[in-house]
């Protein structure tokens, strides 16, 4: 059964975005996905928590924006190298899921399409579509939910 998704970037002021997520700041403020010219300030802690908590805070910045509460980030080599918040709504895009922003931004970022050994961090698991991007694009490994849930490497066809 198909589930309504996610993902936008919105521009914010740096004091908005490190208020909507306190301490645990780890992005610049005005990072957008879609956006290659910001810079993505990683956590200080290069663990599975720190980067769901990117994720969290990508769900909280689309729910702020007035779309879906999904939110994504793409992890290589203990970098997060791609944003994902939702913005399916704001963008008027059935496909810009928060998983598929953060593959968009990681390829645009990293000039290149093929984003082997990635992990993909979401705060959901992601959707057919979704994972059939992840799969395309030859990420190795997706983990979702505040759990930490290993979903494995994406296949193509999952219902």
């Amino acid at each position: 059964m198909p589930r309504a998704r996610h993902g936008n970037a919105v521009s914010t002021t740096r004091r908005g975005w490190l208020g909507a997520i306190g301490s645990a700041a780890l992005l610049a403020a005005d990072a957008q996905a879609g956006s290659a010219a910001a810079p993505i300030v990683q956590p200080t802690s290069p663990t599975p928590a720190a980067f769901m908590e990117v994720a969290l805070a990508m769900r909280r910045q689309a729910e702020q924006a007035g779309d879906q509460a999904f939110g994504a980030v793409l992890v290589l080599e203990n970098r997060i190298v791609g944003l994902g918040p939702s913005a399916v709504v704001t963008a008027r895009d059935p496909t810009a899921h928060a998983e598929i922003q953060a593959i968009r931004d990681a390829a645009r970022r990293l000039q290149r399409r093929e984003l082997a050994a990635a992990v993909l961090y979401s705060t959901s698991r992601p959707c057919a579509m979704c994972e059939a991007a992840a799969y395309w694009a030859g990420i190795g490994r997706m983990i979702h939910g505040s759990a930490l849930s290993d979903a494995g490497a994406p296949r193509l066809g999952r219902c």
